[in-house]
Order: C-alpha cells, then structure tokens, then sequence
C-alpha cells in the first residue's frame, strides 16, 4: 500500500507539474508568434476569424520545420532571410535545405541504379540553389533601398523642418514611399510603440537591412537625439554624401567596365573554344579526360581560371 501511493503521488505531481510548465510556455510561445507577426507583416490575426488557406507546400514546409525549431544554424538564417525578404522561418528555409539536396540525390540514384558521384552533385546542387536566390534576393533589395535612402531622408528632413517630430517625420516616409525602405520605417515604427527605445530600433533595422548608407543615417541620428543639434540640416548633408557616392560609383563602374568585360571573356573563351572543338572532333579531345596527363592539365587550367577571374575581380572592385 505505501509503494502505491508513493507512485500515486509521483504520478500525480509529474503531471501537475507538466500542465503548468506547458501551460506556461505555451502562453509565452504564442505571444512571442503574436509580436512577431505584428513586427514583420503588421497584422495581428483575429482568432474567431476561419483561418487563412494555407498552400500545401507551405503546410509540408512548416510541418518539417517543426523538428528543427532551436537549432543554432536555424536561428542564424533568420536575420538573411529578414535581409532578403523572404517569408519563412530559419528552421523552414534549412529544411528546405536538406530537401533540395535529397531530391535530386535520391531522384538520380533511382534512375541510376544506386548511388554515385552524379547523384552527389546534384545533390549539392540543388542545396545552393536556395542559398544563390537568397543572395540574389537579399542583393536586389538592398540595391532598391540604397536608390530610395536619398529621398527618403530629404522627405525626412522636410517632415522635420515643416515641424513634424522625428517619429511623425518617419511615419510619413514610411507611407510616401515605395517597399522596402516604406516596410522597414514601417516596421521600426511598430517596434518603438510596442516599447522598444528609439536607438535599439534603428540599430535593429541597421543591422536588419546591411547597408552602410543606413547605417550612416542611424549613428547620426543616435549622435544627434545625444548631443543636440539641427536634424533636418544633418538629415540633408547625408542626403548630399549618399547622392555623391552614387555619383562616383557610378564612374568607377563605367571605368571599369573593360576590366569586367575582360574578365568575362577571359573566363569563357577557353570553355567556348573547347566546345567547339569537341563538337566539330570529339576526338581531339578525348585524351584530355582519358590519360592522366590530361587530367592534370584540366585540373590545373581550371584553376588558373579561378584565380584570374578572383584578381580580375579584385583589381576592379573598388570600394568607395
């Protein structure tokens, strides 16, 4: 009798203790998914409202991801994601990931007949794909926001100078202008009203876009909201600074658009002429994938390509 009810007990206080803990952070887990959806879309969802229809491959996306939630990779990707756009969490876009890469290596080795050294490669192939349109993408969007800085921080200033407050001044930029610098003032804004300090949430989108034009603007204003002075005439003189360096980027890009060219020809002259050849006679070149002289020659040509593109690109990239 005493053995039961000592296990009656502990039964009984294990699950107690779980309701509560889960009660707990269940709570907390849904009003941190709540703030995040207000500080990235700006929709709180109504929970009497029927629900959103989800897309199928969102649904599967999102169920996998829920087995890699806490990983510390997962938590990485979600400032590149913030910087690209892109509407997933980290766990979802790493197991994207990992689904990229077993398609095309399990899909080759079905056809194949087992595994091998193509089903690899397109196995890795296919895990870049969405790390290239996640730098594709977090490239253009900075590029649209470095075109759009400049007038928003004359807009800005303007606001200022008609008698707007700083916090007003950025309200009107944000529905003036044009994504994705309307969407990160907009944001910015729904952080510093849910109680985040003005400073943190200008470094947080700082640190969230990547551009070093921003990141100009927002030391300024932090020195400015410090020390004192006149913001609309600092706003301006930015403003000047940033069209300036577009101006001069501009042409150092043209000047150096012969060295790019050359480098691009440089790259694929060898690949367009060995094509050529190998289309016109397949067997002039046959000796350079069967004999191991050959071999070597390819490998060690394939890496002067390399480095010649990696210096011709360092030669032209100037950084202003």
């Amino acid at each position: 009798m005493p053995v039961i009810v000592a296990a009656g007990s502990f039964i009984a206080v294990f699950f107690l203790a779980f309701a509560l803990l889960y009660l707990v952070f269940c709570r907390r887990q849904k009003v941190a998914w709540r703030l995040d959806r207000v500080l990235a879309w700006g929709v709180v969802p109504d929970e009497n409202a029927p629900a959103a229809q989800t897309p199928p491959e969102k649904g599967l996306l999102v169920g996998l991801a829920r087995f890699l939630p806490g990983t510390k990779l997962a938590r990485g990707l979600e400032l590149e994601l913030q910087k690209a756009d892109i509407p997933l969490k980290g766990a979802e876009f790493l197991t994207l990931n990992i689904l990229t890469f077993l398609l095309p290596l399990i899909g080759i080795s079905f056809l194949k007949g087992g595994f091998s050294a193509l089903a690899l490669a397109g196995g890795l192939f296919g895990a870049l794909l969405p790390r290239l349109y996640l730098l594709q993408r977090q490239r253009g969007r900075l590029a649209r926001f470095n075109t759009q800085i400049a007038d928003a921080l004359v807009l800005t200033a303007n606001s200022l100078r008609a008698g707007y407050s700083f916090l007003q001044s950025m309200e009107i930029t944000a529905r003036e202008m044009q994504p994705p610098i309307s969407s990160e003032f907009a944001r910015a804004l729904k952080e510093m009203n849910l109680g985040m300090p003005t400073e943190e949430a200008l470094e947080a989108t700082a640190k969230r876009v990547g551009s070093d034009d921003l990141d100009l603007v927002v030391t300024a204003v932090i020195i400015q909201r410090q020390v004192g002075g006149n913001l609309a005439r600092i706003l301006e003189n930015i403003a000047e600074t940033i069209r300036e360096r577009v101006r001069i980027k501009g042409e150092i890009k043209t000047l150096t658009a012969q060295g790019r060219i050359s480098g691009v020809i440089i790259t694929l002259l060898p690949l367009g002429i060995g094509l050529f050849i190998f289309t016109i006679n397949p067997g002039y070149l046959r000796t350079l994938f069967t004999h191991p002289l050959g071999k070597l020659m390819l490998g060690l040509g394939l890496v002067g390509q390399l480095l010649g593109m990696l210096i011709i690109r360092k030669i032209v990239n100037i950084e202003v």
